[in-house]
């Protein structure tokens, strides 16, 4: 599926879309502007806005990757510029049709959308947010925000804003002197917009730094300058979380009392065990109640469940996100295709303690160059060209390529050979007019997304998989696929025989049968615990579902979830992965597992040993072994008896450097799950390493 930007890309569209609009005089207004949207420097979508006598129409749309939404948008202010009455139509990024409306008439205001209605009485005029919108249409929450007592106020339906300038940039040349504003409050990190600095500020770019921009029409060479500026203000939030979240007690370490879970049998070792950490490593594992020499730090895990650290191997790592997967016990990942400079830079922050987050292993993403295109990595039109992104990656240390939907099929063949000559594994989506047993034959070794498995079998001549028949194809014909059938046992065969591992994401399609209202399903146990704003937002369903097909499209979705299990029961490897949401995606996925008929703690063997396995990581990771990392993870219950106990870390230990997720959480606007363990710290150890307990910066090495 490959959700590649779209948390970054919900600052954008919908929950935290950012714009901004001046008010007062209309003369000070052109009747029309028209900006564009930039998909990694090339143009793909546009942004019209027209003023007429009493409001305000707007027409937002774009296409990347082979989707994006159609809006039409009518917005009307009162004299003071606060929100009298909007209006949305049109078609979400996956085809579902958009509708909302709200309108205020003295203190009472009124709303509904696809996902509710409701109506408020308010003292003063407040914001609104609604499920879907245009960047401008944003713009007028952020001007209201900014005429409150500290930028701060509620937002209707729910939820609150706050909104704080930051840095500003001089007037140069015929570029206006411009202000960013930073905005918290409505999803789990901050948002920021950039617009003109003066009395009568006016909507100038939206960037997401690496990603997307929405800019005035021929403005595109600003984007670097405004990126820089931003990646400060980006910078200094997620230092802020490196300097006081990671901990340093003093080693030795000792976790006692734990449940140690076996990884690679999938199993509980029996009795409990004390395991000792130093240097960033497991040393010991004893019996509980072993005689610690000199310990300097000694955590009760009280029959708790310790687990190796947790591999999500579909992740597209967002640099200020990236916290959230350690708050859910993921201390490594493998990113599938990003801005490459970003995630360099990321790589090495984290690696020297200037950003936290899982360790990231990075796949080389290749795309062929055509009007689908998805951006990341490298964009080639030639097979010469995609050589060349092989070799750049296998230079940097890359041991993966991920292909994509507009690789010719032609290419295939003679890529994989290549890369598998500079060590790379190849992997990904199978290109469009191809289907997934060709792709394996060629030299795919893993398969990327459930959906483009079952695409094998029900793909019909002419179909073009860069589209939206993806996720069509799957959603109309799965149901009556027979996985006993002939050609569904033979192509299982051949990924058994060949070794190929299969990466099905299998969360992140839940929402093919969410009906409008419903809260996302992969989401629903955790929502409560999120932002109030981001709570409503995971109630809309960007597909088209309705009640005529609803019933079909979930009896799809569980062809699916059968399809994974019939994969693990054949012996056909799996690697978790998850390609949304930091953390949260990943329990769900093995939830999901379990649900269809994955045992528990075979679940969790994905999760840990299979994902040290396929990061070539396994001599150092993936099972609680001394002499290994000490990437462990404290769970608050027992998940190969229960796996929803997974959702419930209480410590996160990556290379020996503690986190406790109760403090990650609150950062994010998330409620926290649960408390920390019980800790004794030596403080008479007569070492360097011994010191008084509190927050640190990773070290540098």
């Amino acid at each position: 599926m490959s959700c590649s930007g779209l948390r970054r890309l919900a600052v954008v569209v919908g929950l935290s879309c950012a714009g901004f609009f001046g008010f007062g005089s209309s003369a000070a207004w052109a009747a029309a502007e028209e900006f564009e949207v930039l998909f990694q420097g090339e143009v793909a979508g546009s942004m019209k806005v027209e003023r007429k006598v009493d409001r305000i129409a707007v027409d937002f749309r774009y296409r990347d990757n082979g989707r994006g939404p159609d809006y039409q948008e009518t917005i009307r202010l009162d004299a003071a510029g606060h929100l009298l009455e909007y209006r949305i139509q049109g078609t979400s990024t996956y085809g579902a049709p958009t509708r909302e409306s709200f309108a205020r008439t003295g203190a009472q205001a009124r709303w509904t959308s696809m996902v509710d209605s409701g109506s408020a009485v308010t003292k003063e005029p407040a914001g609104y947010v609604p499920v879907e919108a245009s960047p401008y249409m944003t713009a007028l929450l952020v001007q209201q925000a900014l005429t409150m007592p500290e930028g701060r106020m509620g937002v209707l339906p729910m939820g609150s804003l706050q909104v704080r300038r930051l840095k500003a940039l001089p007037a140069n040349g015929a570029i206006p002197a411009l202000v960013m504003v930073e905005m918290t409050g409505l999803d789990l990190q901050p948002g920021y917009l950039w617009f003109t600095d003066g009395p009568l500020p006016r909507f100038f770019a939206m960037v997401s730094p690496g990603y997307v921009a929405i800019l005035p029409r021929g403005s595109a060479s600003l984007v670097q300058v405004l990126e820089a500026a931003q990646l400060e203000a980006e910078d200094a939030w997620a230092g802020e979380l490196a300097n006081t979240l990671p901990h340093h007690p003093p080693e030795p370490i000792v976790i006692r009392n734990a449940r140690v879970f076996d990884a690679e049998n999938a199993r509980l070792l029996p009795d409990l065990h004390d395991v000792y950490v130093f240097r960033g490593r497991i040393a010991e594992i004893k019996l509980a109640g072993s005689d610690a020499r000199e310990p300097g730090t000694e955590i009760d895990a009280q029959g708790r469940t310790l687990l190796p650290g947790l591999f999500d191997l579909h992740a597209h790592e967002d640099p200020n996100a990236s916290a959230l997967q350690l708050a859910a016990g993921v201390t490594t990942v493998r990113d599938m295709g990003n801005d490459n400079d970003m995630l360099d830079s990321l790589v090495r922050r984290i690696e020297v303690g200037d950003r936290i987050g899982a360790r990231i292993v990075p796949a080389g993403f290749i795309e062929g160059r055509s009007e689908f295109s998805a951006r990341g990595g490298f964009v080639v039109g030639s097979l010469d060209e995609a050589k060349n992104a092989a070799d750049w990656y296998a230079q940097r240390g890359y041991r993966q390529l991920k292909l994509y939907n507009s690789v010719k099929p032609e290419w295939v063949e003679p890529l994989a050979t290549y890369a598998h000559d500079q060590g790379l594994r190849v992997s990904g989506h199978i290109p469009a007019f191809m289907r997934a047993e060709e792709a394996v034959r060629a030299g795919y070794d893993e398969l990327t997304h459930i959906n483009q498995v079952l695409l094998n079998f029900l793909v019909q001549p002419g179909d073009d998989t860069r589209t939206l028949q993806r996720f069509y194809r799957i959603m109309e014909n799965a149901h009556a696929l027979d996985l006993n059938s002939e050609p569904v046992r033979h192509f299982i065969d051949l990924l058994k025989q060949r070794g190929i591992s299969v990466d099905a994401t299998l969360a992140v399609f839940e929402d093919m049968y969410q009906r409008q209202g419903q809260m996302h399903p992969s989401y629903a146990m955790v929502a409560d615990h999120f932002p109030p704003a981001m709570q409503r937002t995971l109630r809309k369903s960007s597909f088209d579902v309705t009640p005529a097909n609803a019933a079909r499209y979930k009896a799809s979705y569980d062809k699916m979830g059968e399809m994974v299990v019939a994969l693990h029961r054949a012996g056909v490897p799996l690697v978790a992965g998850t390609d949304f949401i930091q953390g949260f995606t990943l329990h769900r996925e093995l939830e999901l597992y379990v649900r269809y008929g994955i045992p528990a703690a075979e679940a969790l063997k994905i999760a840990t040993y299979n994902g040290a396995r396929y990061t070539n990581t396994l001599d150092r990771l993936g099972t609680i072994t001394p002499g290994k990392l000490a990437d462990l993870v404290l769970v608050d219950g027992d998940p190969t008896r229960d796996i929803n106990a997974i959702r419930s870390p209480m410590l996160t230990m990556q290379q020996g450097v503690v986190f406790f997720p109760n403090e990650i959480y609150p950062r994010f606007g998330i409620q926290a799950f649960v408390g920390q363990p019980l800790m004794k710290i030596h403080e008479d150890r007569n070492s360097a390493e011994s010191r008084p307990y509190a927050p640190m910066r990773h070290r540098h090495h």
